[in-house]
């Protein structure tokens, strides 16, 4: 063999020698690190809980939320009290089954949209969602029937919402200045009213004397009260000046507590209800912050 081929074979095998002592430290750590790796406990824990969770995605798929549409027993009596409330009858069978079709298909066309976002700056869904929300939060609270020593103490600061008023029936011409009022209060006395005057003049039956103050002002409240009965005076409301006639006034009587306890819990029992439902809105509530634009 010549020295050339000598030399080349000797440098090839010293290059070999070198390549080999370079490479066998890093391969040996790294078996070393993937050994301690798999006696991890930790990573066999996570690999088993990944394992599991996968499983469990097959067996058990989530339920999509969106394609489920319940028809609960507090929606359909909703139902049945407005149906009662505008007919003044339960509805049948068959229109109670309408209302919850309709009211189905409203649901559906309203999750498809807000998939859709047509949902987006529109308020009128926006007040619709805001409501189904209220609806849900009123439906979960749970009111306890009231004691006997509550609803007593309810009722005396509420009395006056259950006692009958005192009423007023009167006649009344319509508004004008008080010039032309004493006019008209002349003509009917002396009966040569115009028939234009007779057919507007109007004749109100067993008005609350609560009610006659908010209706048309302090004054007139306070001067027909004060007319005399069966006699055309001249009386001024918050529109301006009438011809009128107390025509007559029936008593009030105070309620007692035992003739309407039933009603009165009934009313007790909504006002709670919707006192902690708005109690639990304030709460939500308590997550937000309201930023109010000068």
């Amino acid at each position: 063999m010549s020295n050339a081929a000598q030399t080349f074979e000797g440098g090839s095998a010293r290059s070999n020698q070198q390549d080999g002592s370079s490479t066998s430290p890093a391969r040996s750590s790294r078996a070393a690190t993937l050994r301690g790796l798999i006696r991890e406990p930790l990573l066999h824990f996570l690999v088993l809980g990944g394992l599991i969770f996968a499983a469990d995605a097959i067996i058990h798929p989530p339920v999509k939320e969106e394609k489920v549409i319940t028809v609960t027993k507090a929606l359909r009596q909703s139902f049945i009290d407005t149906f009662d409330e505008d007919k003044q009858r339960t509805p049948s069978e068959a229109e109670l089954q309408k209302m919850v079709e309709a009211w189905v298909a409203s649901e559906i066309l309203y999750r498809e949209g807000k998939l859709l976002g047509v949902d987006r700056g529109d308020e009128m869904i926006r007040d619709r969602v805001a409501f189904k929300l209220q609806y849900l939060i009123f439906d979960q609270v749970r009111v306890p029937q009231p004691s006997d020593e509550q609803l007593r103490a309810w009722f005396a600061d509420n009395h006056a919402r259950f006692d009958e008023p005192e009423r007023v029936s009167f006649f009344m011409t319509p508004p004008s200045d008080e010039a032309t009022a004493r006019r008209h209060l002349d003509d009917i006395r002396e009966q040569r009213e115009t028939e234009e005057l007779r057919d507007q003049t109007r004749a109100i039956l067993d008005r609350p004397v609560p009610s006659l103050a908010p209706g048309f002002g302090d004054g007139f409240s306070k001067g027909l009260l004060e007319a005399p009965l069966q006699q055309w005076t001249l009386v001024q409301s918050k529109d301006g000046w009438h011809v009128v006639r107390l025509d007559a006034r029936t008593p009030g009587a105070t309620a007692k507590f035992e003739d309407i306890r039933e009603d009165a819990a009934k009313i007790w029992l909504t006002e709670e209800t919707r006192k902690r439902a708005w109690e639990a809105v304030s709460r939500l509530k308590a997550n937000y912050t309201i930023r109010y634009e000068p």
